[in-house]
């Protein structure tokens, strides 16, 4: 066994009945190393990792660590082997403390003592460079200050192996380069670090190595220094793919969305948006940037008719009729009824998007069951529909008859997106229509949404990665805590401007820029 290893896997296999997650998996990580983990959606990453941490168990194969092998049999045995995994979707207790969360499931033998775990979580940040307030509750915290709890949560157990998936998803640029020292710290302690990702810049930056899975198998491990983007690609999906997205100048723009002062509340009255305007024009992607729940949600459900309005206007130029309505208060079905096309992705595709029973030719039918003539209903159209999105996007399915609760968040993703576009929209709405999926099918989506706006769609995309957004969109808009704090040129401007403008809950100084 190789002395600088932290941990080695040796022919890991996993199957779920019929199916091969993977098969025969060997890699190592060392220790004072960055690792990370590329692979399509169904590639076997999250599998392989949820073995090393306790969630899974492997069929067959062995896992060393230090040199020894272990059993993983559950997270607690994971934690023995100081093994600590954060995941996108964070487990906080809201009314607790960061401390209070920290130590939450700690067995150390002792009598708790407040006073001591808060000393003890100071030290913890103090070397690394972490910025938290130990005694600041959960609920009072933001995305990034959420994260580094559970990252402090896994070393204050004394985790010497960390695995993290999709870090950066929710963070500003400036954020993520919080982050990356910290683990760039972390590295140099010695400790082992995992990253999986879809960000190939962040891999680039980040990783002192990228392990490559395809379709469950073990396609091998390069360093970081010696390869490039295209060369990662090749090795996920097995063929050389262009990762160039193409922005064409807008042809001809109108304005078709006209969104005027319009305020949200919730049911405690609290505001959801507040005072926003903007434009969105035919043949012109309007990009939407803003932290993880500062109101891109709600502004997209506005527009659609599913969210209720206080004030405000949602006026629809009509390139049919020519006439102008206003869409405030009105349904989803008067809004259908006026002839706006109105096609929304929304940012929960199973519990809003999809009906998880019933399979893919079904779910087309919701887009156009209301046209039946007679008790029944026409299923060629739908089923041919689900064909085409199968085959264009790929998706992975043993046919159209398959539950869309059976396929993986990828492919399900893709069957959303292929059926909204396929209804020939006059504006599209996508809300993070590519979180999920990897790179090739990221990019198959990409040119999907560049194909509505050269057909003279109005396109409004909320996406999370920045450099997306300033190489796909013609202006981006950033939202912060319900207000809009700028819109800019989405070639011009920076990551960094957008990062800045992300956090600004002042705004209103950039409100419209053409």
């Amino acid at each position: 066994m190789n002395s600088s290893a932290a941990i080695e896997l040796v022919n890991i296999t996993k199957t779920f009945g019929s199916v091969i997650a993977n098969k025969n998996v060997s890699l190592t990580v060392n220790k004072g190393e960055i690792l990370s983990i590329l692979g399509e959606n169904g590639s076997g990453k999250t599998t392989l990792m949820n073995m090393i941490s306790g969630i899974y168990f492997p069929d067959d194969g062995k896992i060393f660590i230090d040199g020894e092998e272990v059993v993983i049999s559950s997270p607690h045995d994971a934690f023995k082997y100081k093994i600590g995994m954060i995941h996108q979707h964070f487990k906080l207790v809201d009314i607790f403390t960061a401390t209070e969360n920290i130590i939450l499931g700690n067995e150390d033998g002792g009598k708790y003592n407040p006073k001591k775990a808060v000393e003890k979580v100071r030290e913890i940040c103090e070397l690394y460079g972490f910025e938290i307030d130990p005694t600041k509750k959960i609920y009072n915290m933001a995305v990034s200050e959420k994260q580094t709890v559970e990252i402090i949560k896994v070393l204050y157990r004394g985790a010497d192996i960390l695995i993290l998936d999709e870090p950066t998803a929710v963070l500003t640029p400036q954020e993520t380069e919080k982050l990356f020292n910290i683990l760039r710290k972390m590295r140099d302690a010695g400790k082992a670090i995992i990253i999986i990702t879809h960000k190939l810049n962040e891999v680039l930056e980040l990783s002192d190595k990228v392990a490559v899975l395809r379709k469950g198998e073990y396609i091998g491990t390069v360093n970081t220094s010696e390869t490039n983007e295209s060369e990662l690609t090749e090795m996920m999906v097995g063929k050389k793919i262009s990762l160039n997205i193409e922005r064409s100048t807008p042809i001809d723009p109108e304005d078709r969305l006209i969104v005027d002062g319009i305020d949200c509340k919730n049911r405690e009255g609290v505001k959801l948006l507040d005072n926003v305007s903007f434009t969105a024009r035919s043949g012109e992607i309007l990009g939407i940037a803003g932290i993880a729940g500062s109101g891109q949600r709600e502004l997209l459900e506005a527009i659609a008719g599913l969210q209720h309005l206080e004030t405000g206007k949602i006026l629809y130029n009509n390139p049919k009729t020519g006439n102008t309505d206003d869409l405030k208060d009105k349904t989803p079905l008067q809004i259908r009824e006026l002839g706006v096309r109105l096609s929304f992705v929304p940012e929960d595709r199973l519990g809003m998007g999809l009906v998880g029973n019933m399979d893919i030719a079904e779910n087309m039918m919701l887009r156009s069951y209301r046209k039946g003539k007679s008790l029944f209903l026409e299923r060629k159209s739908p089923r041919d529909l689900a064909e085409h999105i199968i085959s264009d996007l790929e998706v992975i399915t043993p046919g159209v008859t398959t539950p869309v609760r059976r396929l993986s968040g990828g492919n399900i993703q893709k069957v959303l997106v292929g059926r909204e576009i396929a209804s020939a929209p006059t504006v599209l709405m996508a809300a993070y229509p590519v979180r999920g999926l990897d790179i090739n099918s990221s990019y198959t989506i990409y040119n999907l949404l560049n194909q509505q706006k050269e057909k003279g769609v109005a396109v409004i995309f909320v996406g999370e990665d920045l450099d997306v957004l300033t190489e796909l969109c013609d202006r981006i808009m950033v939202i912060c805590g319900g207000k809009i704090t700028g819109i800019v040129d989405g070639r011009t401007t920076t990551k960094e401007e957008i990062g800045l403008l992300m956090t600004n809950s002042h705004g209103g100084e950039n409100s419209e820029q053409n």
